[in-house]
């Protein structure tokens, strides 16, 4: 009977194996460069100094199903032309895991905060975030997005410019707390330490008593 168990387990694990063999991640984590510009929803202004962060994920196997953890987070501030560039990453990772998906947090005081208040682009699924970010800043395209239906939202092929993100300008002291903790991100997984920039512009949000 145990002998059984056994070559059923290793069959097991030599099918997961060759599974992620199989993939074009396997052992290696890679995402190419990323950029954008930060503008004024009202103004069409650039705006300087924004913190764009990037987090990394990936997926791994584990005993019952598989979990995504983040692998690493960067860190910006947009120019004064409201530009950002984060350089490729490239990383090998353990056997068992797969390359997951890259997601942002824009955030600068007193404005709506990128993916949660934005105004541009707006209903952009978490997936999609990185190929919004990847592509030629100003560029034209299409990207099935979450937009208001009848009853509820649908999604649909929206046309978008990619790269540019529009924040608004926040007026009332709920509205900038609402978008300080969507961006407030720290905790067991990721500490002030890691991004030193996002946690000084929210210390500075949360003591402005706007």
């Amino acid at each position: 009977m145990l002998i059984r168990f056994l070559i059923g387990l290793l069959l097991i694990i030599s099918f997961l194996i060759s599974s992620v063999i199989t993939s074009h991640a396997w052992l290696i984590y890679h995402k190419p460069a990323f950029k954008g510009k930060v503008i004024d929803a009202e103004t069409k202004e650039p705006i300087e100094g924004a913190v764009v962060v990037v987090m990394y994920h990936k997926t791994s196997m584990g005993i019952a199903e598989s979990y995504s953890v983040i692998i690493n987070v960067r860190e910006t501030l947009t120019d004064k032309n409201g530009e950002f560039y984060i350089p490729s990453y490239t990383t090998p990772i353990q056997p068992l895991s797969w390359e997951n998906m890259a997601n942002f947090i824009i955030f600068k005081p007193g404005y709506g905060n990128f993916p949660a208040y934005q105004k541009v682009p707006f209903g952009i699924k978490p997936k999609d975030e990185q190929t919004f970010f990847s592509r030629d800043v100003g560029k034209e395209g299409e990207l099935e997005m979450w937009v208001d239906g009848e009853k509820q939202p649908e999604l649909k092929r929206v046309k978008l410019t990619f790269g540019i993100v529009e924040l608004p300008k926040l007026k009332t002291r709920e509205e900038r707390e609402k978008a300080r903790m969507a961006a407030d991100i720290f905790g067991a997984e990721i500490s002030a330490k890691k991004l030193p920039l996002l946690h000084k512009a929210i210390t500075e949000e949360r003591k402005s008593g706007f």
